[in-house]
This record gives structure tokens, sequence and C-alpha cells, in this order.
């Protein structure tokens, strides 16, 4: 018996060193797509790693030293541009126009089109296909042909110059793509669900509000994010329907001057306005996979 467990305990320190060298073998094999990946990584980061350095130069130093020499002579780094910017009114209220536009923006295209969605999901009612085809249909139509008309009409109607004209705006051409993303989700989830709900006596709103929702949280995340990053980042609109009100996209452009430029409030601002949108998405990171990834496994 004491034979038999020597050959039995025997192959052990093989098997093991087997599975180690497996494990080696396989982590040798993926270190050239992680170097590639971080490699990756940083050339992206290197725009932003610049201006926030750029951000922080002083004024006399923008225009004669690199971003980078900050990294070697941290002296050259102030905060005096941040507090300028802050100190002057209209980079705060822009950035506090664009808030409110970006949120109004946002907010009003997913309600209505998390409850079109559902219509078009699971309700019966005459026409129901050929309204979501003209909805499909709406996708391709381009903003730029729509500026002269909602010009003409904002002026008629008191629109035009408001943060209402500009969410209303960014709400109408937002909703194609909200309605046919939601749509095609909520239709995913089983029938099951809803006909349980149905035989316990829940109204249409209370299915919606108690089942659709929480099962389609990942996919209004994720359009949460495209719709606030796309308006946020608008600049065509804003320069078009505002004059007074100016998002932080016109409030920065309108600092270029022809033959130079106010870099010491421009990279300050821009470095502002590009951390909001970093933020929101990193708040939102986990909904935002699972959004992507809905559908893929049953």
């Amino acid at each position: 018996m004491a034979g038999d467990a020597g050959r039995i305990e025997a192959p052990q320190p093989v098997v093991l060193e087997e599975s180690a060298v497996r494990r080696l073998g396989r982590v040798a094999a993926k270190t050239p797509v992680y170097v590639l990946l971080v490699a990756v990584g940083l050339m992206w980061l290197v725009p932003t790693i610049g201006l926030f350095f750029t951000s922080l130069l002083e004024p006399s130093a923008i225009n004669t030293a690199g971003w980078w020499e900050i990294l070697t002579t941290p002296s050259l780094a102030t905060l005096d541009n941040y507090r300028t910017i802050f100190e002057n009114d209209a980079i705060p209220s822009a950035l506090l126009t664009t808030l409110w536009i970006a949120i109004g923006g946002t907010v009003l295209p997913i309600v209505v089109a998390a409850l079109a969605g559902y219509a078009f999901a699971w309700l019966e009612f005459p026409g129901r296909d050929w309204l979501f085809l003209l909805v499909v249909g709406l996708l391709v139509v381009p903003l730029q042909m729509a500026l002269i008309p909602i010009f003409s009409l904002y002026s008629d109607i008191g629109l035009f110059d408001t943060v209402i004209g500009l969410i209303l705006f960014h709400t109408a051409f937002g909703l194609p793509f909200a309605i046919f993303l939601l749509r095609n989700f909520f239709i995913g989830i089983p029938r099951d669900l809803l006909e349980a709900a149905r035989i316990d006596g829940a109204s249409e709103l209370r299915i919606f509000v108690r089942v659709i929702l929480p099962l389609g949280l990942p996919a209004i995340a994720s359009l949460a994010i495209f719709q606030f990053l796309w308006v946020w980042n608008d600049l065509l609109v804003a320069l078009t329907f505002g004059r007074e009100t100016q998002p932080i996209t016109v409030a920065i452009f309108s600092q270029l001057r022809q033959f130079s430029a106010n870099l010491e409030v421009i990279a300050p601002a821009a470095f502002i306005s590009l951390a909001i949108p970093l933020v929101v998405f990193f708040a939102f990171q986990r909904y935002f996979v699972q959004g992507l990834l809905a559908g893929s496994v049953k």
C-alpha cells in the first residue's frame, strides 16, 4: 500500500509543474495584446494630458514652452488660469447654460422614447409598423436640413435664443434613434412577464413603470450617455439658435481671434468642458457595458 501511495503521489509535482508552465504560456501569449492595449490607451490619453498641462501654464509661457516642460519644470504650473475664468461670469454662466441644455436635451427625449418604444414593442394599434418605419426613416435626415426652417419657426414663435428652444431641437433630432434603440431592447423582454402582470390586474402604465423601466435600465443608461455627450459637445445648433444663450462650446469659440487665441482661457475652459462628460461616462459605465451586452446572452 505504501508503494502504491508513493506511485500515486509521484506524478503530482509533474502535474503542478505542467499547470504552471501552461499558465505561463497563456500569460506570455497574451502579453503582446496587453502591451498593445496599454500603448493605445496611453496614445488616447496624451491629448487630454496635454490639454490639462497647457491649462496650467502661465499666459507668458503658453506660446514659448511646451506642455511637457511642466514635467521637468513644475514651477511653470499655476492655477491662475482657472481662477481667472471663474472670476469672469462668461465661462461659469456658459457651463450652467450647457448643463441645463444637456440635462433637458437628455431627459426629455429619453422619457418620450421610452413610452414610444414600449408602445411600438408591445401595444397593438393601427399603423404601428408603418409609423415605426417612418421613425427609422427619420434616422437618415441630416440635422443641417432643419436649421433654416426651424430658425424661421423659432423667430416667429419666440423660441429663438432660448434654452427651451435648444432643448426642443435636440429632443426632436434625438428621438428617432432613441425610439429605435429602446423599442428593439424592449421587444426582447419575455412576453410572459407582461402577461403575468396583466393577469394580476396591472395597467399598461404600471407595467411600463414596474416591469419595463427596471429591465430596460441598461439600454436607457447607454442612450443617456450618447445623448448627453451629443448635446454637451454641440456647437452648430448653439451657434445657429443662440445669441445671448451661449453654451460652453460657443463661449470657447468666442475666445478665438483672427490672428491669435486666448489660450489661457480656452485651455482651462476646454478641459473643464471635457472633464464633465468624462465624469458622466464613468458614473454610468457599468450600465453602459450592460447595455452593450444586452441580448447577447439569454
